[in-house]
């Protein structure tokens, strides 16, 4: 895969205990000037710093085809801002884009050489097709699984492109956005529907055959998602992977389109730009859903920017899983033994691997093994408060892979792992997002790690001399007597508890 920017070098797996590299992604769209600072760790990509200058570009292109001045202006100083903070942080690899407005405009060839001679960047301008698979490989790269049209709506344009089996397909890109309707057209919604309809026509066959998903990309998208989130009490405030169905799509669709800028500005994080786009923003999304006759919008909060980064991972890094690379990424700087944590995995599996499925066909391994990964991840923490900060750590950063249930069972998991068996737990997210199944589960995923850390002392060496598995009734820890003197009272007592946990018969076998 060919690098969308500048510099031409292949990400490569880090080393241990070691940052890959920083990279700076700056996007020069239709409405606003982005820079997002990302630290790469592995297949992980951790946002350190991430600016945003609503400058406006691409309003008027639709009617005059020139990029409007004074938006004109505003990018120029702040893409100046943007390389100095660069310089500063001797961040020296850089992805720099523009899209649609610039693709559009008349002057956008003139802009981008202005930007080229006062600030010394190197904006590389992307086709429409080239917009829309790296918007779609940010789909892919912050869900590694999905399967279905992922769609970008932007201030000038809307890109759609099939997604499935981590692959990028038939894409296009749709003069879609708000600012290519004018003004008037924008206000009479049964005409802003016919119109959005017609320019959907070149996308038929990609919105009617590719699966039951669509995934949500673009600002305007998030914003109507922070809009449904607050309108439904949505116990969990993360944007990524927030899921609606068509019938929810269109409730939240109406109300926005119902409801004054004024009163949307209102909501938590909108700002009062966006709240004018809003009903326009619901209005394309519900006739995407049903003309597509998709079942589910996943919005994601990985587009365009991390999709630029994945295209310059090999491949090797592409298919590694992502939740297991950020957990690895959190947990690094505390765990006292590298290696700990997969190897935490593979000891805890035999507790648990003839289990019913509660998260799909392979999900609950790969839950199980993250959870693992993070079982070090509140080990600096003050000890009266691990579980707590450990709990909130993994509910709330910004890591890519995991559905919100799933979100959800990883930070119960952890908060069982330290805080332990009679632990109580705040209900929601908890309650809202799993069920009586899932909650039972993740304590008793959270006690295995807790026995495991224990009775190692959170050592390889000697975690692998123990064996622990769950047969029939009976929970049976296996070891031999050169260590027997490891399993004290403190352990012993997280054994038992993990049996009562599990509803079995505790058994201790030395050897």
């Amino acid at each position: 895969m060919t690098a969308p920017g500048e510099g031409s070098r292949a990400l490569t797996q880090p080393q241990e205990n070691a940052v890959s590299r920083d990279v700076a992604v700056i996007d020069i769209g239709s409405n606003s000037v982005r820079l997002v600072h990302f630290r790469l760790e592995g297949r992980a990509l951790w946002p350190v710093f991430n600016e945003k200058v609503s400058a406006g570009l691409g309003r008027g292109v639709e009617t005059d085809g020139r990029l409007h001045p004074e938006g004109v202006e505003t990018a120029v100083r702040t893409l100046k801002r943007f390389a100095q903070l660069m310089e500063a942080k001797a961040v020296s690899e850089r992805i720099v884009v523009a899209t649609a407005a610039v693709r559009l405009a008349e002057d956008g060839a003139a802009f981008l050489e202005r930007v080229r001679a006062e600030t010394g960047l190197e904006p590389r301008l992307l086709s429409g097709e080239e917009e829309a698979r790296l918007s779609a490989l940010g789909v892919i790269a912050g869900c590694p699984g999905a399967a279905g049209v992922a769609g970008d709506l932007g201030g000038a344009s809307l890109e759609l492109t099939c997604v499935e089996g981590g692959r990028t397909g038939a894409g296009v890109t749709l003069s879609l956005g708000p600012m290519s309707f004018r003004p008037k057209l924008l206000a009479d919604y049964k005409a802003l529907k016919a119109a959005i309809d017609e320019r959907l026509a070149p996308a038929v066959d990609i919105l009617t055959n590719s699966g039951d998903r669509f995934y949500a990309v673009g600002g305007a998208w998030r914003a109507l998602a922070q809009l449904s989130m607050t309108a439904r009490g949505y116990p969990l405030r993360v944007l990524h992977q927030y899921a609606l169905t068509r019938d929810e799509v269109s409730k939240i669709a109406d109300f926005a389109s119902k409801t004054s800028p004024e009163a949307l500005a209102g909501t938590p994080g909108m700002s009062n730009r966006r709240a004018e786009t809003l009903p326009f923003a619901g209005l394309i999304l519900k006739r995407l859903m049903k003309l597509g006759k998709f079942k589910r919008v996943v919005f994601s909060a990985y587009g365009l920017r991390e999709g630029a980064m994945f295209d310059r991972m090999p491949e090797s890094l592409q298919r590694e899983d992502p939740l297991a690379a950020a957990a690895d990424s959190m947990t690094r700087p505390a765990a006292p033994s590298p290696g700990f944590g997969a190897a935490l995995s593979v000891w805890t599996e035999r507790i648990f691997e003839r289990r019913p499925e509660l998260f799909g066909p392979g999900a609950d391994r790969r839950l199980r093994d993250a959870a693992a990964r993070m079982t070090d991840l509140g080990a600096r923490f003050h000890p009266d408060h691990r579980a707590d900060l450990a709990r909130e750590q993994v509910l709330y950063a910004p890591f890519a892979g995991a559905t919100h249930p799933e979100r959800a069972f990883l930070a119960l998991a952890i908060h069982y792992r330290y805080a332990g068996y009679n632990a109580s737990y705040p209900s929601s997210p908890f309650d809202a997002l799993l069920n009586a199944g899932q909650r039972e589960a993740a304590q008793a995923l959270g006690l295995a790690l807790r026995l495991g850390a224990g009775l190692s002392g959170r050592s390889v060496a000697l975690l692998n001399r123990f064996a622990v598995s769950l047969d029939g009734g009976s929970l049976t820890l296996v070891m031999p007597q050169a260590v027997s003197g490891l399993a004290v009272e403190n352990a012993l007592n997280r054994f038992h508890r993990l049996a009562q946990a599990l509803e079995a018969r505790p058994v201790i076998v030395e050897t």
